[in-house]
Order: structure tokens, then sequence, then C-alpha cells
């Protein structure tokens, strides 16, 4: 006979982003009886990413007990239960990984997917608190219940009998009893993700607002000048790997300073080439915070055109020039890469960054194209669109992404820091 489960999963974070952790239980479906329970502290993160990650241990844990059952998904995040059942686009480049994850997980097709009111979903919103309790205490959540045991993987315990198996029965009712009460911190729940939540009407009955969270802030900033940037020669990933003038070096100083006023970023990633990596580090020292290196975000490689002015270029190589200008699939002479190729590796970048960084304020130092390249996806511009963006060295842009997928372009090309 096919077993069936019921998980239940939660999220929360407290602050959004903040402290997070995630809360999930498995249960028989014919008996009610509790087998798993699952629960971590996450550290800073959204609701959204914790809400996910609830779901996917919740499923990893049902997958041990019994990779061909049927599994229904009860969860009171309207957000998750729509993407995953496949009635909501999944938008968000960060949240795309996570419910890819959550489909490797379990099979698919053995899953359904169901929204109940927060009230419901009480056994794991307790989970997800005393993980994030926990996590408050500087340690892992380990169960409270003496009639559990806990796994060697950190933050999963198997519901069992703690005195003798005649008094299992017991044991367990009394065991679901004690865990279920809790409710989230109203720090934890955002006013959209209350609306989603309300207990007094089904989720047919109307539709609901998914909770976004807070954005993440890419602050975009070109590296400082090299001896080939006055003299507007091609300076890409497939030529020489130029480093900073002084003239660099002192923008890539006060680009720092309006850095460290403003107190926003958390974490600093840079192209891997040697023009931003010198930029990076001056700004990261400031900051006093560590470079991360990205190769997504290296410059485009410009073939036989590395060194040379544009002017060069028309005179030594005209039809390529021109069809590189008409055209976003066209490459430079000898190999270079098209602005086709570029958007792909710059969009893969962004995609590897909003997992890593959800919610988080993050300064990425790149080159003209991939920062042009990040601006016009976000509005959704037309490749052409980058031959009409000026973008001076040391400056900086900034686009913010939502859980929705939608961005939003809120600086180009800031310069008021290189004044005086």
């Amino acid at each position: 006979m096919m077993r069936k489960f019921v998980v239940e999963a939660d999220g929360g974070s407290r602050g959004n982003p903040g402290p997070a952790g995630y809360g999930a239980v498995v249960f028989d479906a014919e008996t009610g009886e509790t087998l798993v329970e699952a629960a971590e502290y996450l550290g800073t993160a959204t609701n959204n990413v914790a809400e996910y990650r609830g779901l996917i241990a919740g499923l990893r844990a049902a997958h041990e007990l019994d990779p061909e059952a049927r599994v229904e998904v009860r969860m009171d995040s309207k957000l998750v239960v729509e993407q995953m059942s496949g009635r909501w686009k999944i938008k968000h480049p960060g949240m795309r990984p996570l419910a890819a994850e959550a489909r490797t997980a379990f099979a698919p097709e053995r899953v359904t997917y169901q929204w109940v009111p927060r009230a419901r979903n009480k056994h794991a919103d307790r989970l997800a608190n005393e993980a994030m309790d926990a996590g408050k205490q500087g340690r892992q959540w380990q169960p409270k219940d003496s009639g559990t045991v806990v796994r060697e993987e950190t933050g999963v315990a198997r519901i069992a009998p703690a005195t003798a198996p005649g008094d299992a029965a017991a044991g367990l009712a009394a065991a679901r009893a004690a865990l279920r009460g809790a409710t989230r911190p109203v720090d934890a729940v955002t006013a959209a993700e209350e609306t989603a939540r309300e207990p007094v009407a089904p989720p047919a009955a109307r539709t609901a607002a998914p909770d976004l969270g807070t954005s993440t802030t890419f602050v975009l900033l070109r590296h400082g000048e090299t001896p080939l940037t006055p003299q507007k020669r091609f300076s890409g990933s497939g030529g020489g790997d130029p480093e900073l003038t002084d003239k660099g070096r002192w923008q890539a100083e006060r680009a720092a300073e309006a850095l460290a006023a403003r107190g926003s970023v958390q974490a600093v990633v840079t192209s891997p080439l040697a023009r931003c990596r010198e930029t990076a580090a001056i700004v990261a020292g400031r900051l006093g915070l560590e470079v991360v290196v990205e190769d997504g975000l290296r410059e485009t490689d410009f073939g036989a055109w590395e060194g040379l002015t544009f002017a060069e270029v028309r005179e030594r190589h005209p039809a390529d020039l021109d069809a590189w200008l008409n055209s976003a699939k066209a490459a430079p002479t000898g190999g270079g890469e098209s602005f086709t190729t570029v958007s792909r590796r710059v969009a893969a970048a962004r995609d590897r960054l909003l997992a890593r960084y959800p919610g988080m304020t993050v300064l990425l130092v790149s080159h003209v194209t991939p920062v042009k390249t990040l601006v016009r996806l976000a509005l959704g511009a037309p490749p052409e669109s980058l031959f009409r963006m000026d973008l001076s060295a040391g400056s900086l842009s900034a686009v913010a992404y939502y859980a929705d997928g939608n961005a939003s372009v809120r600086l180009l090309n800031d310069t008021a820091h290189l004044r005086g």
C-alpha cells in the first residue's frame, strides 16, 4: 500500500532580512502521527528564503522515510505554494535556485501543494521560531520534547517514544499537543505577508498579495582609470590586464569614502581582472569587508580589437565593426564575445549573486559592459541601449531586485563623489 505523508513547513525572518529560521514537520496522512521534525537557524535571510528552506527540509525528510510515497505540502506562504504549483511564474532570480532544489528533493509528480491559513500551520511555525530563538543564543535548534530522537544531521529529529513501546501512542499525542501553539512574533511578518496569511477566508475566495520582502540591491562601481581609459581604447578580458593609474586609485578612494558614508554595503564582489580587484580592495579595506571574486563580472573579450581605439578598429575591420554596431549577436574580430554572449554570462552571475545575498546591499566592482548590461536587463531595454549609456571610470550605479521578479534602476553613472 502506498504511503501518504503531509509536510507542513514554514520560515520566518525577524527583520526581513534578519535572523531567520525554518521549521518543517512530516505527518503520516492516515494516522496523523508526527514522524519527523526539522528546524534550522539560517543566519541573515528573508522570509521567502526561509520558507523555501523549510519546504526543502520537509521534502527531504519525507523522501528519506519513503521516496515512493505521496506527499501533500501545506504552507501558509501563498507565494511558495503558487510558485511550486506552477500557477505563478518565479520571476525573482534569487528564488529560482531554491524552487529547483525543492523539485529535486522529492519527485514533483508525487507532490501536491495546498495553501492553509496561518492558524493551521502552527507546528511548523513553532519550530521556525525555536530555530530563530536558538540562533539568537548562538546555537542550532534542538528539540525540546524528551520523546524525540535527534539524528546526527543538525536540526532534524525523529519523534520516538521515550518510554516503553506500549507508551508510544500517549507519548506521541503529548508531543503533538506540546508542539502546537506558538505563533511567529509580529516582527517576523510583513504587512503583505499578513494579508496573504489571513485565516478568515480560504485561498480560492480572494487574491492575496505575496510577501515580496526587502529588495536585494546591487551597487555597481566601474573600476578606476587605467592607462587605456583616457585614450578610449578597447580594454576587455582578452588582451592585457592593465592596473590602475594614480588617478584611478584616487577615484577608488573617493568611491570608498562615499560608500562608507552611506554605510549600507554589506558585501563586496569583483570581476577577476586586476583593475577591478585593485578598486575593490581599496573600497573593501575602507569598509572592513572581504572581497569575493565573481568571474561572470569580467569585461567583454574584444578579440583582435583589444588595445585599439574606435578609429583604429574602423580602419582595420570596418565590416566587423558595422556588424557589431548593428547586431548584439555579432562578435569582435578574432573570436571576441558578442553582447548576446556577455548578456547571458552577466545574467547568470546576477542570478548566482541574488541567491547568495538575498535582501542585502552588495557592491559589484565591474566594467563598462557588465554594468550597462545589468542596467539594461533591469529596464527590459533592447541591446542597442548599451550604446546610449555613458559610464565614467569610478562612477556608481544601483539596481534593486524584488521577490516578484521586478527590478528598479535607482542610480546611473553617479560621479558626485569625484568632483572637487
